[in-house]
């Protein structure tokens, strides 16, 4: 059993990096990449979770895990970063050293805050939820700290990837929600496809501090 938490956690480990990992990335193709790596790295959990427990269904949650996530919307996203022309470089609020020590902080929070709250859970649970939470976190960053539309959606979805991690790490997910996840998950990409297309076609770019100007310079009218 300690080998069987050890591939768990090793998995969940691989997430964070990943997580740390889209924090760096300056280039969208890269980010994309590194997201896609990430949802594999989910759906290899999620699989690793259902054959240590017997739980069939959770190979289903890996099974979507890998194509939507870990193929398919990365795909779809390139495609729409090829389309609209969107410049490949990514602008960020601060620059990569304070970006990558923010997560730091926000991953020592993460680990402080479900070792605390959770004493008497078991071990295996505590550790994985608070890699969990981590990744949530970072990818709240993500969307904090990004001014590209694209990146932030890649951040969106990293969020989701944590809540999967978390809820398949405690007790497992029925399967009801697994599906309502993966069809959240595909409604929410058509609408960030719609918005984009609406923003480039509007504002000639995707970046979102354009946004704000414009919205600036109504305020003063």
């Amino acid at each position: 059993m300690t080998n069987a938490y050890d591939v768990a956690h090793f998995l969940a480990g691989m997430m964070l990096v990943c997580s740390f990992t889209l924090l760096y990335q300056d280039r969208i193709l890269a980010v994309l990449n590194t997201f896609a790596v990430q949802a594999i790295m989910l759906s290899l959990a999620v699989a690793w979770q259902g054959y240590v427990r017997n739980a069939p269904d959770l190979f289903i949650t890996a099974a979507m895990a890998f194509g939507l996530k870990g193929i398919i919307i990365p795909v779809a996203l390139n495609r729409m970063v090829e389309k609209l022309g969107i410049k490949r470089g990514v602008d960020q609020v601060v620059n990569v050293g304070v970006a990558m020590f923010l997560g730091l902080g926000l991953t020592s929070l993460a680990l402080l805050l479900v070792l605390k709250v959770t004493p008497g859970a078991a071990s295996f649970t505590r550790e994985g939820l608070a890699l969990a939470l981590a990744i949530i976190l970072l990818g709240l960053l993500q969307m904090i700290l990004r001014r590209n539309a694209v990146t932030q959606i890649v951040g969106f979805m990293s969020i989701e990837n944590g809540l999967i991690l978390a809820a398949t790490g405690a007790r497992g997910m029925p399967l009801v929600v697994e599906v309502s996840v993966a069809f959240s998950v595909l409604i929410a990409l058509f609408v960030f496809a719609v918005f984009l297309f609406r923003i480039r076609e509007r504002f000639d770019s995707v970046d979102v501090e354009s946004l704000d100007k414009v919205r600036a310079a109504r305020a003063h009218r």
